[in-house]
């Protein structure tokens, strides 16, 4: 499995990279070739993306205002509704046969959430699933339930792209301008949010990387 961190880039730079990964991938898998399961990990500047079945009610902004902000809206080919992408967030793009791994989609969501469990979880923060909202949250099921991260994935052929977005040190209020991924009564968060102090990007995205890399190679049997 190959890591790339692709920085800062343009979401429709990295959407048209990891298209390109994605169906090379999906190619080569139908015609017996060799080919790389890949963990891509990224940042974007300001942009909203809008999965397939989402509403656009569910952006706050004109075009103008959305222009005022500096921030991008693109429409997508993944599942989910709105969401955020922004300087501080780690994006991660796994470009991946499900097939190598034995994992199924509800699986592989599930293990993409393990993942920043834990990476939650190595900075003191308790993060949990929450039934029928995909992602991961923080004081489930009470009034201040917030989302630290998003997940919108696409899979065809058993091959996955789009994937998640943790929220480290992210301006968050560029999510006051969309109700996040469809909820109308919850809230966001990022892990500085939640320490309480300054938290390297790069250690953070380091320790996600590992998390899913030691969860996906224990799926290879």
């Amino acid at each position: 499995m190959k890591t790339e961190n692709w920085g800062l880039i343009s979401y429709a730079e990295a959407w048209k990279r990891q298209t390109e990964c994605f169906e090379a991938l999906v190619a080569a898998k139908q015609n017996g070739m060799p080919y790389e399961n890949r963990l891509i990990f990224c940042q974007h500047p300001h942009v909203y993306t809008l999965g397939k079945h989402g509403k656009e009610a569910n952006l706050l902004l004109d075009v103008s205002r959305l222009q005022q902000v500096g921030a991008e809206l693109f429409r997508i080919d993944r599942g989910g509704d709105i969401t955020y992408h922004g300087p501080g967030q780690i994006v991660c793009y796994p470009i991946l046969n499900l097939e190598d791994f034995h994992l199924g989609l509800k699986e592989y969501i599930s293990l993409l959430e393990e993942a920043v469990i834990r990476v939650c979880d190595s900075y003191g923060i308790k993060a949990e699933r929450v039934a029928g909202a995909t992602g991961v949250w923080i004081d489930k099921g009470m009034p201040g339930e917030r989302k630290i991260c998003a997940m919108g994935v696409r899979c065809s052929h058993f091959v996955t792209m789009h994937g998640l977005a943790l929220n480290v040190s992210t301006d968050l209020r560029y999510f006051s301008y969309i109700h996040p991924c469809g909820f109308v009564d919850k809230g966001v968060t990022s892990i500085e949010r939640e320490t309480g102090h300054d938290v390297p990007f790069e250690e953070a995205r380091k320790r996600l990387e590992i998390m899913l890399t030691e969860l996906l190679s224990g799926r290879i049997k």
